[in-house]
């Protein structure tokens, strides 16, 4: 970069501080009129900064940003490898499709092999397993924790068992522990989705460093955004360059974007049926796909992570808030917990309507709705009444009565950073104005 160049950096740097004031300035909060939004984007003139940084190298595709931003996320997990991609769910997809690839032998998942999950959760935490021709074995979950029911372990088990996915749902810790002392056990692949679990930890070590891969999600809703986005985590290099060549084509190759012959012989390779010395830059030992992400969506990420423990912490206050606030109201509602021996990362606050109060959870989503509160429903409730699962081969273990329970009666309220004390009091307030007079 030349000196001029440099000068006129700094001088784009301070008009985007600039430009950040007078557009971003916060609104003071007005019950019933302002949105009280169940999560969002959290951000001041970093982030701008970075994505301008980044837009000036006009590196469109993945770069030092990203290069960066794997490192130092990582890092923040202890763990070894962090790849990223364009979403939470290509994250997942990445994750599921890597165990099918050959090099991993007589481990690798096959057309057929059961993976073990659950059915009240997101749907691209299940998707993958049809996708690759799989069958998900459906466990039940525990309406207070919504944590995987893990006395149906197993049950679950047969011989056709080859894995385990799970979520840690609204940033509350399953027993990833125990699930991964199962998975050992019996010679299973373990995937934790942290896509809404960031900086949770369960007796004192983070979520995703359990299971043999995790992933994260980066959407403006999770812990940290880059608009889209996510990450495939793991301590095993072997599982770092399966993803990574799912990710980018499907390709042997292991070059970063702009590089060549990082394996020092790229025209020396003999794989498959190809002639000798066919370019490794283009030899395909998987059949992948393009989902990579952007540099720009990385330098918003990294101005991100200097934020993500101040992030958690304030999920954490505003969780603390709003459960002091609604305690008295047990009779009616039944509160979240949090799983023994863990430190949630919330991201979100589940509340379930007792059935027996005489009125239904559709009711007071409606008024809390009514009055500018967002509410979301625990994502796709039970995923097997969904359409869209109608027809696909499956497993079930038990009646699913807990999965039952949290689709007809549960939904979740926001504690993200952007909430004030006063919007969680408007919340609160609205929540046993209704109760009481209902």
């Amino acid at each position: 970069m030349s000196e001029r160049s440099g000068r006129l950096r700094e001088q784009i740097r301070g008009l985007v501080a600039e430009y950040y004031r007078a557009e971003f300035a916060g609104r003071p909060f007005v019950p019933g009129q302002s949105p009280v939004p169940v999560a969002g984007r959290v951000f001041d003139q970093s982030e701008l900064q970075a994505l301008i940084d980044a837009a000036l190298d006009f590196w469109l595709t993945a770069g030092r940003f990203a290069a960066e931003f794997e490192k130092k996320f990582a890092r923040f997990f202890g763990l070894r490898c962090a790849m990223l991609t364009n979403s939470g769910s290509s994250a997942n997809l990445l994750a599921v499709s890597a165990l099918t690839s050959p090099r991993l032998k007589e481990d690798r998942l096959r057309p057929g092999d059961e993976v073990i999950t659950v059915a009240a959760g997101f749907p691209t935490t299940v998707n993958p397993i049809v996708q690759n021709r799989l069958v998900p074995v459906f466990l039940d979950v525990d309406p207070c924790t919504q944590a995987v029911r893990l006395d149906q372990l197993e049950t679950a088990l047969s011989g056709k068992t080859r894995a385990v996915i799970l979520a840690h749902t609204l940033g509350n810790p399953y027993r990833a522990d125990q699930v991964a002392e199962f998975a050992e056990r019996h010679n299973l692949w373990f995937i934790e989705d942290c896509c809404d679990a960031v900086g949770a930890t369960l007796g004192g070590r983070s979520v995703g460093t359990f299971g043999d891969l995790a992933t994260v999600s980066f959407y403006p809703a999770h812990h940290i955004t880059m608009g889209e986005g996510g990450c495939v985590l793991s301590d095993q290099p072997l599982l770092k360059t399966l993803v990574e060549s799912f990710r980018d084509w499907g390709r042997d190759c292991w070059c970063a974007p702009g590089k060549e012959n990082t394996c020092g012989k790229r025209f020396a390779w003999q794989l498959g049926e190809l002639p000798c010395g066919y370019d490794h830059k283009y030899t395909y030992s998987h059949i992948g796909y393009n989902l990579k992400l952007t540099d720009l969506q990385a330098a918003v990420g990294l101005a991100q992570l200097e934020k993500l423990p101040a992030f958690i912490a304030a999920r954490r206050r505003n969780f603390q808030l709003l459960y002091e606030r609604l305690k008295p109201l047990e009779d009616a509602l039944v509160l979240p917990q949090a799983t023994p021996g863990s430190e949630p990362s919330w991201f979100g606050f589940p509340l379930a309507v007792r059935p027996e109060v005489g009125i239904t959870r559709d009711q007071l989503v409606r008024h809390l709705e009514s009055r500018k509160i967002a509410t979301r429903l625990l994502f796709g409730g039970n995923l097997l009444r969904q359409p869209a699962y109608r027809d696909i081969p499956h497993r079930v273990i038990g009646d699913l009565s807990g999965t039952e329970f949290v689709m007809r009666n549960l939904f979740w309220i926001g504690v993200y950073p952007g909430l004030s004390e006063p919007m969680i009091d408007y919340m609160a307030a609205e929540i046993r104005g209704f109760l009481r007079h209902a």
